[in-house]
């Protein structure tokens, strides 16, 4: 940022004063810098030209931004850096493009030969201080884009997620999975591959395989194709109907459908606000499934958050309130912003598929192939508070048949009904309502499905696995009755009523009692839950009967907790087992383990252990665990490993960081500083943290935005970042490779002279870490890389002198470099080719 000198502030009070003692008529013709300045006093006028101005800047009539620019005698403009963003209506990509069109200078007036971006004119006003910026859409009706534009010429890259599950125990055969997850982009098409290898242990030590995904999609505005090897899915669809029996599995054909992935998101808050409270000026970290979206600052006291910037739907998500640095506190909110379809002149939602039944690489014998199969699926907008569905399909030589609607009979009622029918299967129902009342909610529901138990295993006393003794296959119904209720800010009711016939039977009841409090000086969750349910396999057939009290306390240290319980219930022989537990929990700082809990339990059995043990590195990430039964005194354990391979720029990456906006970016950080610390923020949300070397940032899909490189915390070090800002456009499975470096400053103050002594105002001192512009008096003030000390002066285009400094020998106090005179001569060119020449 340029500061404004005193004497170009007076101008400008002068200026405003001279408009209000004397309003002169309004004049559409543009008037040279040199005529608009004839009235200025000369001591004014010597103030007005080449030097740091604060202008505000209007493109098109609209809000721009503030800014600092340096206007010269031969009608020329040129930009600085924007001061303030705040009132302007336009993206930062799309300011970012004007920037970059206007720091290389413009000339004012008509524009004449190429104009960038449909550039008519530019002008600047005297007397308010106004650049103006006219298009060719300067008359247009401004309307909001519906779609995002896809890259020109398409995006590249690989993204390839990879898990690994597994787990054994004493007496029992291991198990475990590996699951490929690869996303792709060639062109403006988008592929899909997902492959599995799994050993379900126990009785059965068979090996399975299957490739269940390998597809190309082409994204449209509003639609989409997909060609391939697919499961047929409800994608396209605002509300999917259900159907009853089985669902397809993989066929080869084609399919298309309704999609939202190019949609402009229109920003608008969650229905129910998230507060949080401040001691001190504090930011705010929100997190979804363990990845940031959002950060924002907050004063101190009782604040809302603006939930604008998050994305749609209805999902739960993590508040972190860091103040100085530290964590002080964190809370588990729900962000409720419902994908509401109210658009009457886009009524139809649809998905259409056609293809056969098919598996490849697949030894899965219950998996049928040959078949033909199609479906189609259908949404209409009958209201903006009624949706109607409609499905037809057939899987197995057997038709399907589904219908819906999804209602919202008021702001705090909604109610959802599904009816289906599949040939020798029968007839289905799913019936939802929800009331809000304000302090809570009631929820009524009934569902009738098809539930197959043939693969399901149970858990023998020896710790061997054999299929479950009570194998259903056929039609059950479930209703229930939910209540949930704030007393107040503290305490809290739930309650649950269910009646459920087919595989279980009977009814069950649920009471629970939630209270937070304060206990030995810590923050307290208590809980009481008593329960009446239906018997099983598990408690003798007999009625689950119990009650169960728990609590969970936050320890001095932070990070740190510790939970127990005591209570009853049914034991696997139809008695009374009562058992209890101790736990504790600790969460890690910059540590390759995020966090540790271990928890012992009694009950009638004896004593039983659990650990579980929460990781990440560079690379990979994931959890494990270790069990030991009170049952019968068997150990079991499990791993759970998740790692990404990124490819792109003709670079590889192997990361722990998860992808979810389906596209991302390679960085190389090269530091002069060791153990520096960075992050980049997505304009379109989310942020990474970067260190020296390789990393990883995941980026939002389809979206033209930006990624900000900045450093991380409140200590910023004497250091530049090149560049600061880099633009993305990229489909889904795109991956671009960027170079940041980091570069050790020095504050350098100094005057600029000409060869006779004489102060150069205006002229454009330039260092590889940033530039400066010498005021009336030749002072000039900048950064400049520590690592390569040299400054070149420009004025219009024209390199007039260049020096290297050494730091050596001049003072420096506080990071500051105080240089003095520099006289700027053309003998300096060639002295340092010179001095470069001689150190090569």
């Amino acid at each position: 940022m340029f500061p404004m000198t005193p004497i170009a502030a007076a101008l400008a009070l002068l200026s405003c004063t001279s408009v209000l003692a004397a309003p002169a008529p309004v004049d559409n013709t543009p008037r040279s810098l040199l005529a608009q300045a004839k009235g200025l006093p000369a001591d004014f006028e010597e103030h007005f030209f080449d030097v740091p101005l604060a202008v505000r800047v209007e493109l098109d009539r609209q809000p721009l931004g503030e800014a600092m620019i340096v206007l010269s005698r031969d009608d020329r403009i040129t930009l600085l850096d924007f001061t303030d963003t705040s009132d302007s209506r336009f993206s930062a990509s799309e300011r970012e493009t004007w920037a970059s069109i206007l720091k290389p200078g413009v000339a004012l007036g008509a524009c004449s030969g190429q104009c960038p971006e449909q550039l008519l004119a530019v002008h600047y006003n005297l007397e308010n201080s106004l650049l103006s910026i006219a298009t060719e859409n300067a008359e247009r009706d401004l309307q909001t884009q519906r779609f995002h534009d896809q890259p020109e010429g398409g995006s590249s890259g690989l993204i390839l997620r990879n898990q690994l599950n597994f787990n054994g125990g004493q007496d029992q055969d291991p198990g475990g999975r590996l699951g490929l997850e690869a996303s792709g982009s060639l062109g403006n098409w988008s592929q899909t591959l997902n492959m599995q290898l799994a050993r379900l242990g126990g009785p059965d030590d068979k090996t399975y395989h299957a490739v269940h995904e390998l597809y190309t999609q082409r994204e449209l505005q509003g639609s989409f194709f997909r060609l391939g090897y697919f499961t047929p899915n409800s994608e396209g669809l605002t509300r999917q109907p259900r159907s009853f029996g089985t669902s397809p599995d993989t066929a080869v054909g084609v399919m298309y459908g309704s999609s939202d992935s190019l949609a402009v998101d229109s920003p608008r808050p969650s229905v129910y606000p998230i507060f949080v409270t401040a001691n001190r000026q504090a930011s705010v970290e929100i997190y979804r499934d363990g990845l940031l979206i959002n950060t924002q600052a907050v004063p101190a006291g009782l604040q809302t958050l603006d939930t604008r910037p998050l994305p749609g739907g209805i999902y739960e998500v993590e508040v972190r309130l860091i103040e100085d640095g530290q964590t002080t506190s964190t809370t588990q909110e729900l962000i409720y912003k419902p994908v509401n379809w109210s658009n009457l002149d886009d009524r139809w939602r649809y998905n259409l598929f056609a293809g056969q039944e098919s598996k490849l690489f697949s030894n899965w014998d219950e998996q049928d192939s040959g078949d033909m199969t199609a479906g189609a699926s259908v949404n209409y907008l009958l209201h903006p508070r009624v949706i109607l569905g409609l499905s037809a399909r057939q899987v197995r030589e057997k038709l399907q048949y589904g219908s819906s609607i999804d209602w919202s009979v008021a702001d705090n009622t909604s109610f959802y009904a599904n009816l289906y029918q599949t040939e020798d299967h029968g007839t289905g129902v799913d019936l939802q309502g929800l009331y809000n009342y304000g302090a809570g909610s009631l929820v009524i529901s009934h569902n009738r499905s098809w539930l197959d138990t043939r693969n399901t295993y149970d858990t023998l006393p020896d710790g061997t696995r054999v299929r479950q003794r009570n194998v259903f296959t056929g039609e059950t119904s479930n209703s229930s009755l939910a209540l949930s209720h704030r007393i107040s800010r503290k305490n809290s009711l739930s309650a649950r009523v269910s009646h459920s016939e087919g595989n279980v039977q009977g009814v069950g009841a649920d009471l629970g009692w939630s209270q937070r409090t304060e206990l030995f000086g810590s923050d307290a969750n208590w809980r009481l839950s008593l329960f009446d349910r239906p018997g099983s396999y598990s408690s003798g057939d007999a009625r689950n009967r119990g009650v169960d009290l728990s609590v969970s306390m936050a320890l001095g240290g932070a990070g740190q907790q510790i939970s127990g319980s005591i209570g009853s219930r049914t034991a696997r022989d139809g008695s009374r087992d009562n058992n209890a537990s101790v736990g504790y929990r600790k969460n890690l700082q910059d540590h390759v383990l995020q966090s540790v809990s271990v928890t012992a339990l009694t009950d009638t059995y004896g004593v039983g252990l659990a650990s579980l043990a929460n990781f990440r590195t560079d690379t990979v990430n994931g959890d494990g665990f270790l069990q030991r039964s009170s049952y019968n005194g068997n150990y079991t354990g499990g791993v759970n490993l998740d790692s990404t391979v990124v490819v792109g720029g003709q670079r590889l990456l192997m990361t722990s960081q998860y992808h979810g906006r389906g596209a991302g970016m390679i960085v190389d950080v090269e530091s002069d500083i060791a153990g520096i610390s960075l992050r980049a923020d997505d304009l379109s949300g989310g942020s990474a943290a970067l260190h020296p070397g390789r990393n990883f940032i995941p980026l939002t899909a389809y979206r033209n935005s930006s990624v900000n490189f900045d450093f991380e915390g409140n200590h910023v070090p004497a250091a530049s970042i090149e560049p600061s800002r880099t633009r993305y456009h990229l489909n889904k499975g795109g991956v671009e490779y960027r170079k940041v470096r980091v570069m050790k400053t020095l504050t350098v103050l100094g005057r600029l002279l000409d060869p006779q002594g004489r102060p150069l105002k205006g002229h454009h001192v330039i260092n590889h870490a940033s530039r400066g512009v010498s005021e009336v008096d030749g002072f000039f003030s900048m950064e400049m890389h520590a690592g390569s000390p040299t400054l070149q002066v420009r004025y219009a285009d024209q390199l007039l002198c260049q020096f290297r400094l050494d730091t050596d020998k001049h003072r420096s106090e506080n990071n500051v470099l105080m240089i003095g005179d520099l006289r700027c001569s053309p003998d300096t060119l060639a002295e340092a080719i010179h001095k470069t020449e001689t150190a090569g």
